[in-house]
């Protein structure tokens, strides 16, 4: 079972696009976009519904809250902090791209982090890349972490960043890790997660899809031998 009592949930209907607060949320709000059954939770946005202030695509995505239902934002040297998830992916937009997992940055357009799928018809498969910014004003830098990822296969992902910044990325096993520059140090952060296409043109027909069977936050507390 998940627990969405720290979560909040965008939706890609209205203008801008509709959030469902935590309380809803974790008192089993569904809808044809956010489905939660059998311990599973599922994300269906179509390209051509509505966005988020200052964002260019349509999204069902979680975005990390406090158990009292208020947004939470958080530094990273301030606790070992983790996002976990199970998932399969069943639909792309024609970008191939998805977007199921973020470390975004308050108050910014630019996140540290997007963990991308970028399917290709020709291989029946994509890849998962992280999208990545060492400093919040550098340009991105694109790492492939997993190839041969099909649609409808199953994977998981961890997401940790330390308390000293290393940024670390596992995904069916595949680690990989890099230090980001203490300027990342002072800003709040949040983690975010479900379906987010990197495409905005189209019919509704055509929409990014992820079932999610589990997905935790951690931010685990400060002890003296914390890296």
């Amino acid at each position: 079972m998940i627990d969405l009592a720290t979560w909040n949930l965008s939706i890609p209907v209205g203008i801008p696009a509709t959030t469902i607060d935590t309380p809803l949320l974790a008192g089993g709000y569904q809808d044809h976009y956010f489905q939660s059954k059998d311990g599973a939770i599922f994300f269906w946005a179509p390209v051509n519904g509505s966005t988020t202030k200052n964002a260019k695509y349509p999204r069902s995505e979680l975005r990390e809250t406090s158990a009292d239902g208020k947004r939470h934002n958080w530094t990273y040297p301030s606790a070992d902090n983790f996002l976990r998830a199970s998932l399969k992916i069943s639909q792309v937009p024609s970008t191939g791209k998805l977007v199921i997992g973020q470390i975004h940055a308050h108050q910014s357009s630019a996140p540290l982090l997007k963990l991308e799928y970028q399917y290709k018809e020709y291989l029946a498969g994509g890849n998962i890349v992280a999208k990545v910014r060492l400093k919040p004003d550098a340009p991105i830098q694109v790492i492939t972490i997993a190839s041969h990822i099909e649609l409808n296969q199953r994977f998981t992902y961890s997401i940790h960043l330390t308390p000293g910044g290393t940024l670390s990325i596992n995904l069916n096993n595949n680690n990989w890790n890099t230090r980001l520059d203490s300027a990342w140090a002072a800003k709040s952060l949040y983690f975010k997660a479900g379906a987010y296409p990197q495409d905005n043109s189209g019919y509704e027909t055509e929409a990014g899809a992820a079932t999610f069977f589990k997905l935790d936050i951690e931010h685990r507390p400060l002890t003296s031998s914390t890296p």
